[in-house]
């Protein structure tokens, strides 16, 4: 027997399906809709449906925005869910998974928005000789984008200095005004040292800007005991909340007195209803709301955090290195016979969520994956990129993928 077939004889499964027998989120998977016949590792990009989300949005459209019209905006509780208060209530639900206060999260906008938000706030606060923007050369583009977008507003007065993750310290240095990082890059599943990182750039009088995309609901995040500045993340990839759900962003309450809302709309105002000519900022991190509440959007948020109320960050990350380890041992006979390479850090302290392979046929290969029910992705040039989310995935789940990678690779349907 070789041992491509010891790792895929049914003695392996019944030994991932007892694994699966003991594991202490084994009952999340039920508070999620999953389609039959599709094993679904394409979470890292848009989670999958929680079951109380439809009904909330049927709520909130039929008896908050039919029944009580305009009057959700202030209602009570009783009456309705308080329109003007559920960014708050949001904030109040992300904050301990990514290690904040609640006043210290806002929610509301896009990720590339309220990175907008963060980068001209944190440059204002920097010295004026500090003339650098440092960031990984592969991070993700919005995040360049948006730097060079407000750069061109600044007249060109920044340099933003793209280098290779492992050369990111070696660049801290005095004419660096603020690190612009995600902490899991998006290709490859690679985590950087928030908290090493952070004290480093520190020690150099950097402020630190971290996009959390790839990390928020997917492992324990603590930007505050990282001593992070500022931090943004998406709520529509481990958080669940549906495409296109509102973005949240960190300010570390020592900054916010100092770190402006140049984005200074109505709703982050003291008493948005005063109507005052000029901007008073709201407590709290509440003044980087910037205009009407999202309600629809929202609500779908609020309603898919709910999944977390009962979970223990620290077992859904043990849960999450077991399925990716088991997803990395499974692969091994395939990566010796096929042109693929590991991409993804074995090392548990320098991985995500995610696994991702290099093969020459990147493209044509994700296709036919998701044609017959293997739901990954594809990233240019090379990439096959697979998302574990250990609220609704299974070991016995990652052996059916590894069993479709396989027979997709051989040619087979």
């Amino acid at each position: 027997m070789t041992v491509f077939d010891r790792l895929f004889a049914d003695s392996t499964l019944s030994q991932l399906q007892q694994k699966d027998a003991r594991d202490p989120l084994a009952h999340k998977r039920a508070e999620f809709k999953l389609p039959e016949g599709v094993v679904y590792l394409d979470g890292n990009s848009l989670g999958a449906l929680p079951l109380t989300v439809p009904a909330r949005l049927a709520r909130v459209a039929e008896e908050e925005w039919g029944g009580q019209l305009i009057r959700s905006w202030t209602a009570n509780a009783e009456a309705a869910q308080d329109w003007m208060n559920l960014p708050d209530r949001v904030a109040a639900k992300i904050a301990p998974l990514i290690g904040a206060q609640s006043h210290e999260v806002a929610v509301g906008d896009s990720t590339s928005v309220n990175i907008f938000k963060l980068l001209a706030a944190a440059l204002h606060m920097a010295s004026p000789e500090r003339r650098v923007i440092l960031t990984d050369a592969d991070n993700f583009p919005t995040d360049l984008y948006m730097a060079q977008g407000l750069n061109a507003l600044l007249g060109e007065k920044y340099e933003l200095r793209p280098v290779p993750s492992a050369e990111l310290e070696a660049n801290l240095s005095e004419d660096v005004a603020l690190t612009l990082l995600t902490e899991v890059d998006y290709r490859t599943g690679h985590r950087l040292d928030m908290a090493g990182l952070t004290t480093k750039a520190h020690q150099h009088g950097i402020l630190t800007v971290w996009d959390l995309a790839h990390s928020a609901g997917a492992f324990p995040v603590d930007l505050n005991g990282a001593g992070a500045d500022f931090a943004v993340g998406c709520g529509y990839k481990f958080l669940n909340g549906g495409p296109g759900a509102p973005s949240f962003l960190f300010v570390a309450e020592r900054h916010q007195d100092s770190a402006r809302a140049f984005l200074s709309g109505w709703m982050g105002h003291a008493d948005p209803f005063e109507m005052a000519r000029d901007f008073t900022p709201a407590p709290g991190a509440r003044r980087y709301v910037v205009g009407t509440p999202t309600v629809l959007s929202l609500s779908a948020l609020d309603a898919a955090l709910d999944v977390f109320a009962d979970v223990d960050m620290n077992v859904l990350r043990a849960k999450s290195l077991s399925l990716t380890d088991t997803f990395i041992e499974l692969m091994e006979p395939l990566t010796a016979q096929y042109p693929l390479k590991l991409v993804t850090p074995r090392n548990h302290d320098e991985r995500g969520s995610q696994v991702s392979y290099r093969h020459p046929q990147a493209r044509e290969v994700m296709q036919k994956l998701i044609k017959s029910g293997i739901l990954g992705d594809y990233r240019t040039p090379d990439i096959l990129r697979f998302g574990f989310t250990p609220l609704y995935h299974s070991h016995a789940d990652v052996w059916r993928a590894v069993q479709g990678i396989k027979q997709v690779l051989e040619g087979g349907a």
